[in-house]
């Protein structure tokens, strides 16, 4: 490992932690809410515990993506000449479909919960069991660092195969342990801030359909002969300014509306 801590390779070190940080967003925001499934006295644990598994697992995953890249790449099932559908999917594009049908799955019960008025309830009865939420928490923080992981690959190219392992898995750690301080952060903010649960919720819905669209690209997905193009992450930032401001903007409209009211009532 020769060369390992120049100052190439520590600036190499800090991008991937930023990487891993910024990638990680859409992964924080679902971790903060599913674990709000569990026991109030157990959503800490929870959050620690699962981003930790998965901290372990990525390195894991690394491991293998690095090791067997080209068999996540390859197609094992393909349908070609069709003007209605077209797709090529191999086990990334698979992988990535199912985390983005899944969190959009996610956010719509809950969305559906709130308009029904359905919220979880405080007893044991009507929690999910811890290991479950854990469980889901691991699974998706493995489907949602296959991006960070194959940037990751393409910052560290032409390293060496070791140099590249121990970066990439310092980096791993670093932000895990970021996210781990910032879930609990997170997860405290939208329990104080009850009207930003929705906001958080139309969020992880955009980052299922990025999700999707995603996948399809990976798949070389054609419908009616129009490619599925992945949502860049520019548009999807765009996409949450555009909701945070509308948020902001409707708080303050509903807060001058109440004022005005009780101005008249007064009067």
């Amino acid at each position: 490992m020769e060369g390992l801590f120049t100052i190439d390779s520590l600036f190499t070190l800090l991008m991937l932690v930023l990487l891993q940080v910024v990638l990680g967003f859409d992964n924080l925001l679902y971790i903060s809410l599913e674990s709000k499934k569990a026991p109030a006295e157990r959503q800490s644990y929870v959050r620690k515990l699962g981003v930790g598994l998965a901290i372990v697992l990525r390195i894991v995953l690394l491991f293998v993506l690095m090791s067997l890249i080209q068999y996540f790449q390859d197609p094992f099932m393909s349908l070609h000449g069709n003007d209605i559908i077209e797709y090529s999917f191999n086990i990334h594009s698979v992988i990535v479909l199912l985390g983005g049908v899944f969190i959009i799955y996610t956010a719509m019960k809950e969305i559906w919960h709130m308009m029904n008025l359905q919220e979880h309830e405080e007893t044991d009865k009507g929690r999910a069991s811890v290991g479950k939420i854990i469980f889901w928490i691991v699974i998706m923080n493995l489907v949602f660092s296959f991006d960070s992981i194959l940037s990751a690959m393409a910052l560290t190219s032409g390293m060496e195969f070791q140099a590249q392992m121990v970066l990439m898995s310092i980096a791993i750690m670093a932000g895990g342990v970021l996210m781990i301080v910032l879930a609990d952060k997170v997860s405290n903010f939208l329990q104080k801030n009850r009207m930003y649960e929705v906001l958080g919720l139309f969020i992880l819905l955009i980052v299922g359909i990025m999700l999707l669209s995603e996948g399809g690209h990976l798949a070389h997905l054609n419908l009616f002969g129009n490619p599925v193009t992945p949502m860049s992450k520019t548009t999807f930032y765009f996409v949450i300014i555009v909701l945070v401001l509308i948020d902001i903007v409707q708080g303050r409209y509903q807060k001058n509306l109440l004022k005005a009211r009780e101005k008249a009532d007064q009067a």
